[in-house]
């Protein structure tokens, strides 16, 4: 992984997709969280769910603040670590907000669907207006509540629009159970599932998968 995607990425303020991710979860499953940050996901998951938490995380200081919560997660590359698991050996395998920050997305995404009977992948939308706005209009790289961080500085090394990933999951034979599209307040954008429109207006979004 290249240095600047050793950096944990900065999520947006609003972090409605844990929520949405954590109602995707079945009660009592068995959970790995790929690039678990500070654990929060981990931690919703463990106390509304009762899942068997587990996590990847690259940094150590993230690392550190998941085992202070009594969480179980290893330190690890999800470019590199995910092939040493057996198949199907989680019922979930969840990236939130971290795909667009790994090096090889496509090997990524499959090895999750390998691991695991389900994947759940929450990603920023890169092809939002006002991301397109701030590129059209202004010629410099966008920067939002959604999108806070300078090109200079952002872990994302691959900028992925809803109809992209849409794309890349049709590519590797994945088959998506549910996209929910959401805006930088959380809200759901009904009745855009699949279109254009998505791909315009969101934000955000997560997508549940199977293989």
């Amino acid at each position: 992984m290249s240095e600047l995607s050793q950096l944990t990425p900065k999520p947006p303020r609003d972090r409605s997709d844990l929520q949405l991710i954590c109602n995707m979860v079945a009660e009592g499953s068995k959970v790995l969280d790929v690039g678990c940050g500070d654990g929060s996901l981990l931690k919703m998951l463990s106390d509304r769910k009762n899942v068997a938490a587990r996590g990847v995380e690259l940094s150590q200081a993230g690392v550190n603040r998941c085992v202070a919560q009594g969480l179980s997660v290893v330190q690890g590359d999800a470019d590199t670590d995910l092939e040493t698991y057996p198949n199907k050996s989680f019922d979930y395998v969840i990236m939130s907000h971290t795909i667009q920050a790994t090096d090889r997305p496509k090997v990524v995404l499959d090895e999750m669907l390998r691991i695991g009977r389900q994947g759940i992948v929450s990603f920023p939308n890169f092809a939002h207006w006002l991301v397109r706005y701030q590129i059209a209009m202004k010629g410099h790289m966008p920067l939002s509540e959604n999108l806070p961080i300078p090109w200079y500085e952002t872990p994302n090394v691959h900028f992925c629009s809803i109809k992209d990933f849409r794309g890349l999951a049709n590519e590797i034979g994945a088959t998506v159970e549910q996209e929910i599209a959401f805006d930088g307040e959380g809200r759901q954008l009904t009745g855009l599932r699949g279109g254009a429109m998505a791909n315009l207006m969101a934000e955000r979004a997560v997508f549940l998968l199977s293989k």
